[in-house]
């Protein structure tokens, strides 16, 4: 009898597998873009412009010419000849490759320098001498939108204002007449200011343009290697160099968070420069490059309102948004706007109408838009219905978590359609604040509370109760540059039984390679360290849209999971030939198919995976291969509770985190340890935006923070301890009921910290403090309203 190993055994799905991929990472065995050379390589530099709005009245590369190494300077006057000063962005507007005429925010690339060596290029860099004309940048957006203000994208056909686009969700006229009817509405304008992925890796690239073939291979940090390719093929396709002809290979890399999306202009010179000089030329950014030039997120202006009655009902809600998004609009936006998700905006609650509304701006700072851990602005949405719930519950004077629970959406009532037209899949809101409340004592902790405000000691306890929304996504809804948003797998088990499975997507330590082999073992009964994954190469990965809003699990893990049935029915049909059966004679457990009532006539998918090349039925296609483009019906809807518990030190403002509690709903879990560290990376992401994250410039666009001398990422140091959890309720139109976790805790964090340090200082009468809330705002909040 051929005995079948259990799904622990095979590490199938819902057991706490060790990473695969961490084998290679653990001993520095990991291969980046900087770890590629190539013979004859030339490396590449980039001169930037320290004013945010200035004409190039001249630039001088004389002196450039003459460092030791150096073989080339380009401009934009260069790559003008050749129309490569212009391409397109993910969001289908335009940005500069190098300026001709004028640079448009700090940092903006002017040129780039080639030579022999990093080093000579570093110091050529410094030789190129530029003449600038200053104008006086536009950094506010409100001022952006003012008469007479300069109109940024003169570029543009018939441009004669910097508005970008309107956007609006909702029912506008039903939602005023709410509104004009409600017993209590409740008012707070709020930013939600820019911040930067900052991850380890910083972007970089390696262009080897092949004159003799025409072929270009490009070795980037990228999160989206197909649509890379055919942005790619779009700028240069006028010169010869069609998609066929590119190859986008990413290989490691550490850290994405949504900041390796876009195409930075860096990537289109080393392309453009290696197309010229017929060499690979290799760009790798520093660090305050990065931080200075791309990679941003949020920048969110907000006017939020919500209308409800005297006992805690919550009947609407209203937002109105400006965005700034710097002088470009830079990021992949697959739902037409980058606002577009905000209308998740109604978060958890069952109430009857909202509408929400969005204008986008063109300011003198670097190209925003960049969905930082999020899936396009969830993040923004759900921190604003959050911070006015708590705001709703002050003013009718209930306990927030009671006025949650009353108005939550209920288990029974899924699927649930949102006012602003989401549908939303399962949940189970009740029973993860429940368990977030029983986890931290909450009543405990309330008259705890009680106890020190008669002594005057300020303890706060805020919660976040949130939906998240991911899996980008429906080709009927979604798309990036007119590309559908399926996801992709393919799976092909050799005549032994051991598989390789190549995928869309593209991990940027998620765990992807550990947990894709545990889908395809579930489904096959392989065992998951005899499932090989790749990831990032287009000439061997079948055409996918990427890593990024939580999309792999809900979109090519149901592809894997699509894929691998598709093998098993197959087998199915072998399993029946070779024990001479019917196919309805057959049982199947993970691993084997069995007679019904005569479980010892087996045959084990190695067996049946060996006979596909060997004894299958005449007229089936030899081989057990198979590849599946997944097209989800629908998002998928993961959700939270999260409560943190502050204390804060009323004469310095300084805040303690003392307890934070996450409850996770992320659907049917494949790997539990892979889930908590996601859920622990971000938790501590935003704690980042929520307490120490913020980029500032002043009004001459200077970047004032743009070194980590200046701009603080929470290290364990900051962190406190995390304390997780979760609840269960499967996605019903997701193959193995998965929904995504990834991006979910920098989502419910800030908010759940920004309510409770709210809540600490509500005896004073304040009602709301903007994130980042830093020791001084608290200070200066508590010295307005006389308390110190």
């Amino acid at each position: 009898m051929n005995k079948c190993k259990t799904s622990r055994e095979i590490g199938g799905m819902g057991h706490s597998l060790k990473r695969k991929e961490d084998i290679r990472f653990i001993q520095g065995k990991g291969h980046y873009v900087d770890d590629i050379k190539l013979p004859g390589m030339l490396y590449m530099d980039i001169v930037r412009s320290p004013y945010a709005y200035a004409k190039i009245k001249n630039i001088n590369i004389e002196a450039a010419m003459k460092v030791p190494g150096v073989i080339a300077v380009v401009t934009g006057r260069d790559l003008e000849k050749y129309n490569l000063h212009w391409m397109p962005t993910l969001m289908s507007d335009t940005q500069m490759v190098l300026p001709t005429d004028t640079v448009m925010y700090q940092a903006q690339e002017v040129a780039a320098v080639i030579a022999t060596s990093k080093y000579a290029a570093r110091d050529g860099r410094e030789a190129v001498k530029v003449e600038y004309e200053p104008m006086k940048p536009v950094i506010d957006p409100y001022k952006s939108l003012e008469p007479g203000a300069p109109v940024l994208r003169p570029d543009k056909p018939g441009k004669t204002d910097n508005h970008i686009w309107h956007w609006e969700a909702g029912d506008k006229a039903k939602t005023e007449e709410v509104f004009s009817k409600a017993d209590i509405v409740v008012k707070e304008q709020m930013h939600i200011p820019r911040i930067h992925v900052a991850s380890i890796e910083t972007c970089g690239c390696v262009a080897d343009y092949d004159k003799i073939n025409n072929h270009l291979t490009m070795y980037m940090t990228t999160q989206a290697p197909h649509a890379i390719r055919t942005v790619i093929a779009l700028v240069a396709g006028h010169v010869g160099l069609t998609e066929e002809k590119i190859r986008v290979i990413s290989p490691d890399i550490g850290g994405g968070f949504g900041g390796k999306v876009p195409v930075y202009p860096g990537y289109v010179i080393a392309i453009a420069v290696s197309f010229l000089v017929g060499k690979p030329v290799k760009w790798i950014e520093d660090r305050s490059e990065n931080l200075q030039a791309d990679s941003f997120a949020r920048d969110y202006h907000i006017t939020a309102e919500m209308a409800g009655t005297k006992d805690g009902k919550i009947l609407a809600t209203r937002f109105k948004i400006l965005a700034d998004h710097g002088y470009t609009d830079a990021s992949a936006n697959p739902s037409k706007f980058p606002t577009g998700m905000f209308s998740i905006a109604t978060g958890s609650y069952d109430y009857g109408t909202a509408f929400m509304e969005a204008d986008a701006v063109y300011t003198n700072k670097p190209p925003g838009g960049v969905a930082y851990r999020c899936s396009f602005r969830v993040t923004e949405a759900v921190h604003a219905i959050e911070r006015m719930t708590d705001r709703f519950a002050m003013e009718v004077g209930k306990d927030p978590a009671q006025l949650r629970l009353d108005n939550f959406i209920k288990k029974e009532d899924f699927p649930w359609k949102s006012p602003t037209g989401w549908i939303y899949d399962s949940g189970d809101y009740h029973k993860g604040l429940l368990k977030a409340m029983d986890a931290v004592n909450y009543h405990q902790l309330r008259a705890e509370q009680a106890e020190k405000r008669k002594k005057g000691e300020l303890m706060g306890i805020g919660i976040s109760t949130f939906t998240e929304i991911v899996g980008a996504g429906p080709s009927k809804d979604f798309d990036i540059l007119g590309i559908k948003m399926f996801d992709s797998a393919e799976i092909r088990v050799h005549p032994t039984g051991k598989a390789i499975a190549r995928f869309g997507t593209k991990s940027q330590g998620q765990g992807h390679e550990t947990t894709y082999a545990q889908i395809i073992a579930e489904e096959l009964g392989i065992p998951a360290e005899n499932i090989a994954v790749e990831e990032g190469d287009t000439d061997t990965a079948p055409y996918g849209l990427g890593t990024y809003a939580s999309r792999s699990t809900p979109t090519a893990g149901a592809a894997a999971a699509m894929a691998a049935r598709k093998l098993r029915d197959k087998a199915r049909k072998i399993a029946a030939y070779l024990l001479e059966v019917s196919e309805d004679d057959l049982e199947w457990e993970p691993g084997k198919f069995f007679v019904k009532g005569a479980p010892e006539k087996s045959k084990t998918i190695q067996e049946i995976v060996f006979a596909s090349y060997t004894n299958h039925p005449q007229g089936m296609e030899a081989g057990f291969e198979a590849t599946h483009y997944y097209d989800p019906p629908n998002l998928t809807f993961p959700s939270g509770a999260y409560i943190c518990v502050v204390d804060v030190d009323k004469e310095t403002g300084a805040i303690k985190v003392r307890r934070f509690v996450a409850i996770d709903d992320c659907g049917n879990i494949i790997n539990p340890m892979i889930v908590q560290g996601q859920v622990h990376g971000g938790l501590t992401q935003g704690i980042a935006p929520a307490m120490y994250e913020e980029l500032i410039y002043d009004e001459a666009g200077n970047i004032l923070n743009g070194t980590f001398m200046d701009y603080l990422v929470p290290t364990a140091v900051e962190s406190p301890k995390w304390e997780t959890g979760h609840t269960v309720t499967p996605s019903p139109h997701h193959p193995i009921g998965a929904k995504g976790v990834g991006e979910s805790p920098t989502v419910g964090a800030p908010p759940a910290i920004a309510n409770a340090i709210v809540d600490a200082l509500s005896p004073y009468g304040i009602t709301h403090l903007d994130i980042p809330i830093t020791p001084f705002k608290v200070w200066k909040a508590l010295k307005e309203k006389g308390a110190i």
